[in-house]
């Protein structure tokens, strides 16, 4: 259930990004749905038990996790329109 909860909130952080920020325009807002619901994954599996953030049981709903969730899918996005911006991609 955690990574589900990851990927909505990363494509809510994708979705705010491209339309209040506009972060990946010229690419289109799929793109930052997908950035954003990846980089939830990555920080709430990766991220979060390497700075010891307890998972607990996977049925349990868990905050510290989603909160690296949605740092890494903000940072994620982030690198992904410095990215594009600088190299084009």
């Amino acid at each position: 259930m955690n990574t589900v909860v990851w990927m909505l909130a990363g494509t809510a952080i994708g979705w705010a990004a491209f339309a209040l920020l506009h972060f990946n325009q010229e690419r289109g807002m799929l793109v930052s749905l997908v950035i954003g619901a990846i980089g939830a994954v990555v920080g709430g599996k990766l991220l979060a038990p390497m700075f010891g953030v307890e998972l607990g049981v996977p049925e349990v709903f868990s905050a510290g996790a989603l909160s690296y969730a949605f740092a890494s899918a903000a940072v994620s996005l982030f690198i992904g329109e410095q990215v594009h911006s600088r190299f084009g991609v």
